[in-house]
């Protein structure tokens, strides 16, 4: 295919958009492969839709060569399935609802759990129809509250979503290890690092989750990994419990005098001036904070909550959030503070805490909050804390919590040495779904004895749109793009420069050439752009090979550069179109 720049739907642009902080974002926007028509919400200008129907094909051939069958369903839903599995209300916020003119409730699908379900239900009724997996490449919506960073976290994005259906936990392992290796070998085609990490399922629930994620700074998502080869989304971290200590030996509980002490840090400075250690300082490790926040139910219900960890860590708000899903956190403040008298704002304590206590408020504990441990922490008085208490002794909890921030140097909960953090951009997720969906929506088969059994699912999603966003923000310099050669929107950009007409003349000849031998050539044959222009653009468009038609024409020779290494040479006429088609094809 020839595509001539001369009347090519473009424009390039010289600054970055205003609105753009990430370097894929500004980039995508400025050599015309996208347009914002909306917060979080973009158009495909033709040199973008060209690389994207690259990345959308790797993925359909990897997935019809794993055997998995490709459908298509509508992105506008009726309301009934995701009431049957309750995520219309789970979804709070998140979605997109509407209705018609009947006044009937519709939403724009942010995925497709239900529809799959109820397909197979349709059509298939005995375990000889298993096991399947089909998939489809499909717009989804989110009402992301805050959309950043072009296409790595939109309100409209493409995904590839598919499902595995299985008579028992065997087939459901046989599929999901099927779809992982699919994903391997789709990811390294489209030229990605990605790392594989243990993750939370969250709402979608079931018994595994497996992110893939690309390596970035930019990335939303903080992940682990272990010299030992641990790998986890932060928010799957288990802490390692330590061992219950004795406490037989523990001097009583004893509430002092602390005052103007509603932080850690203030407390710890008293506590080493009035009550000092004959063996080391007090430090923030030995106090027990105890953060008090609202969760908020997806039927709308407002429920305190009161989390007690080390007092030298932080409460992570994602770990929160994946640990109280669907659950949403919201700021215990002051008009909460004065609906529970018990809490004494800066000086809580666990003693009037859990769920069978006068305040009735839920309780949860750090795991490495366990028995026979002592602790400074709040005595529920103004300028009061209560030193030497003992979990197990003197206060209890409702349970555990994964809550407190990940460091740095933490132990991997499997033994493998020290964690290191990272940051990624989520590409893809692997989900062990199991039989909630087809439990909701009654998915039965008959199974070889002739009982009907509930199929048990997977879920696995490709984030089409994301890893295109993924690969340009890994793939560029300080002049524009550098797109993988199996990604770029044209196999060749063809360069004419100067005025003189033998210049077009010979670009012209070898655009045909080259279109002869199967390329695809990006042709700018645009008359009154300086070579300076022409020069930019092919570096900001980003094509891993560009052919230059110039001055060197006079000596019989044309210039061919790698956009990648930015290596170039002088080939001989006859020679170009040989040495171009055997660079493009390897």
């Amino acid at each position: 295919m020839l595509l001539r720049m001369s009347t090519l739907f473009l424009r390039t642009l010289r600054e970055d958009p205003v609105d753009a902080e990430v370097a894929s974002h500004k980039l995508l926007v400025r050599a015309g492969y996208i347009r914002r028509a909306a917060p979080g919400i973009y158009t495909w200008l033709p040199l973008g839709l060209r690389v994207l129907r690259r990345v959308e094909d790797i993925v359909r051939e990897e997935m019809d060569g794993a055997g998995f069958q490709e459908v298509h369903f509508p992105a506008l839903l009726p309301r009934e399935p995701y009431e049957a599995t309750n995520r219309w209300t789970d979804y709070g916020d998140g979605i997109f609802r509407l209705k018609d003119r009947k006044g009937a409730d519709y939403l724009l699908a942010p995925t497709h759990e239900e529809m799959f379900t109820l397909l197979v239900k349709d059509l298939y009724s005995s375990y000889k129809d298993l096991p399947l997996s089909i998939y489809q490449i499909q717009t989804k919506y989110r009402d992301e509250a805050r959309p950043r960073a072009g296409l790595i976290r939109g309100r409209e994005f493409i995904m590839k979503d598919s499902y595995s259906f299985d008579v028992d936990d065997a087939g459901l392992e046989r599929s999901y290890q099927a779809h992982r290796d699919a994903y391997v070998r789709l990811f390294d085609r489209l030229g990605l690092e990605y790392v594989i990490v243990s993750a939370m399922s969250g709402a979608m629930g079931g018994s595994r989750s497996e992110e893939f994620l690309h390596p970035s700074e930019i990335g939303e998502d903080t992940f682990v990994r272990s010299p030992g080869g641990y790998a986890a989304n932060v928010e799957a971290v288990t802490t390692p419990v330590p061992d219950a200590l004795p406490f037989d030996d523990a001097p009583a509980a004893h509430v002092e005098d602390t005052p103007d002490t509603p932080t850690i840090e203030s407390l710890v400075a008293c506590a080493n001036e009035r009550f000092p250690r004959a063996d080391r300082p007090w430090t923030a490790a030995d106090t027990l904070k105890n953060v008090v926040v609202t969760l908020v139910h997806p039927d709308g219900t407002r429920e305190p909550l009161v989390i007690g960890l080390p007092g030298d860590r932080e409460v992570d708000a994602k770990r929160l959030e994946a640990a109280v899903s669907p659950a949403e956190v919201a700021a215990f403040g002051p008009e909460d503070f004065a609906k529970h008298p018990a809490l004494v704002r800066g000086y809580i304590g666990p003693q009037v805490l859990g769920a069978e206590s006068d305040s009735g408020i839920r309780y949860l504990l750090d795991p490495r909050v366990v028995d026979g441990t002592r602790w400074i922490t709040g005595a529920n008085e103004e300028g009061r804390h209560v030193f030497d208490l003992v979990k197990g002794r003197d206060f209890g909890a409702d349970g555990v919590i994964e809550a407190a921030e990940v460091r740095e140097g933490d132990a991997a909960p499997d033994g493998s040495g020290p964690l290191e953090l990272a940051r990624g951009i989520e590409i893809g997720h692997i989900f062990a779904l199991g039989r909630r969906f087809a439990q909701a929506l009654d998915l039965k088969v008959l199974d070889e004895n002739g009982k009907q059994v509930v199929v048990t699912m997977g879920s696995y999603g490709v984030g089409v749109t994301r890893a295109l966003a993924a690969v340009a923000e890994g793939n560029h310099d300080d002049k524009g793009l550098v797109w993988p050669r199996s990604l770029a929107p044209a196999d060749v950009h063809l360069v004419a420069t100067g005025k003189d007409e033998a210049v077009f003349t010979e670009a012209e000849r070898l655009a045909a050439e080259l279109g002869a031998q199967g390329l695809d050539v990006l042709y700018d044959d645009r008359r009154k752009v300086s070579p300076g222009v022409k020069f930019k653009d092919a570096e900001l468009i980003g094509v891993p090979t560009i052919v230059v038609v110039g001055k060197g024409l006079a000596e019989g020779v044309v210039e061919v550069k790698d956009r990648r290494s930015g290596d170039s040479e002088q080939v001989p006429l006859a020679d170009v179109v040989a040495s171009v088609v055997s660079t493009v094809r390897g």
